[in-house]
């Protein structure tokens, strides 16, 4: 229903001011929280259902500072492994050691960091966490909406740095995935299952930093003239080629990820043996 405030401004009830948003004068003044028939709250759903149990996953196997490593596979949760790492986890030396808590713990930030700050993932848990709004034609419960211009919002617009951050966690997972094609004495030649998960794993890792939107920025912004820089400009198609499946490669990732660490986590529990192709 539409009043009037206490300036004797036109509102409708819940919604702000009538000059802004759902709210304005062009808008159909409509009581239903949405007119849509189809199923729009399967995707927020979906969405929150499979991040929660991600977070949940992850935050456990981050405390648990144990079942990290059977050689020649280390959890990408733990790499690289700086703190107080077991025998054999630490390619990179052990510069915290003095860490009292996990190891994961040290480095996780930084891939989190990416992650939460990612323009996917933004849209991802707006809509599924925040309602903010929930779907397109629907409107969100928030009486107001600042933007990313305050806390905590406004460290969205360190994307860019993390992702800094991403490529050199990427680079660190494809050395630990061409050192997985050695064996328990260091021999190379080995392939076990673990090293096929690896390789899918880290595929997905760059094809996920890669495509991101400030990697697009990155190799093709800020150009008047694309004909003078013909480097980033291919650069440019081809990430913004990649760019158009951002979204699958950021779910892809995340559930290669998730694979690769439980696969370590039942190897290292002695579950069972990982199986050797040669």
């Amino acid at each position: 229903m539409a009043s009037t405030d206490a300036r004797g401004t036109a509102t409708r009830d819940g919604d702000g001011p009538l000059g802004a948003g759902v709210g304005g004068p062009t808008r159909a003044l409509i009581e239903d929280r949405t007119l849509r028939q189809d199923r729009w709250w399967l995707y927020p759903l979906t969405t929150f259902v499979v991040f929660s149990a991600f977070v949940v996953y992850a935050t456990v196997r981050a405390f648990m500072g144990s079942r990290y490593y059977d050689s020649p596979y280390l959890s990408p949760f733990y790499s690289p492994c700086l703190g107080d790492c077991v025998d054999g986890a630490s390619d990179f030396g052990q510069p915290f050691s003095w860490w009292p808590l996990s190891a994961a713990l040290i480095i996780l930030i930084f891939p989190l960091g990416f992650r939460m700050t990612c323009y996917y993932y933004r849209k991802a848990y707006y809509r599924s966490f925040w309602l903010s709004p929930p779907a397109c034609g629907v409107a969100e419960p928030h009486a107001a909406y600042s933007g990313e211009t305050r806390f905590p919002l406004i460290l969205q617009n360190a994307h860019r740095w993390f992702w800094y951050a991403a490529v050199v966690i990427g680079v660190i997972l494809t050395y630990d995935t061409v050192i997985s094609f050695r064996n328990a004495d260091h021999e190379w030649g080995h392939m076990g299952l673990g090293s096929v998960l690896m390789v899918v794993n880290v595929a997905f890792i760059w094809a996920y930093t890669l495509s991101c939107h400030s990697c697009r920025h990155i190799v093709g912004g800020r150009m008047r003239h694309f004909s003078k820089h013909p480097v980033r400009y291919k650069l440019w198609t081809w990430v913004s080629k990649l760019n158009a499946r951002h979204a699958t490669f950021a779910w892809a990732s995340l559930f290669s990820i998730w694979l690769v660490d439980l696969y370590v986590l039942l190897l290292a529990s002695n579950v069972f043996d990982d199986p050797r192709f040669f």
